[in-house]
């Protein structure tokens, strides 16, 4: 179930997102509401994700896919443009972002591990 939360907090994120740019910077009634009803789902579902899933794993997965799913919207629905730096450029945050969480979770679980030694 945690996998699910974490899904539909992704496509609740982008499709957020995806109202922010309709609303025109909240000059547009509709796309402004659902932008904010859209960010609400998105980190209820998140938070539920939490219970389970470590959030350094969640919250890679949550911000590299969703750069990934509004960049393609990005390109094929508001006509933005492509180019090799910066699907580049994309790749290299997708790529940071995901080694610094687990990079955190790496060091936190020696840390665990070193704190009960000096405990036993």
């Amino acid at each position: 179930m945690p996998w699910i939360f974490l899904c539909l907090a992704i496509l609740l994120e982008v499709a957020g997102t995806t109202s922010m740019k309709l609303s025109e910077g909240f000059t547009k009634p509709l796309p402004s509401i659902f932008l904010i009803v859209f960010y609400i789902g998105s980190l209820i579902f998140l938070t539920l994700t939490l219970k389970t899933i470590d959030v350094s794993v969640a919250y890679a997965i949550w911000s590299g896919l969703g750069i990934l799913i509004i960049t393609f919207i990005g390109i094929f629905y508001f006509g933005e443009t492509f180019s090799l730096t910066k699907v580049l450029a994309i790749l290299l945050i997708i790529i940071g972002v995901t080694l610094l969480n687990f990079t955190a979770e790496h060091e936190q679980g020696q840390i665990k591990q070193n704190t009960e030694r000096i405990v036993e």
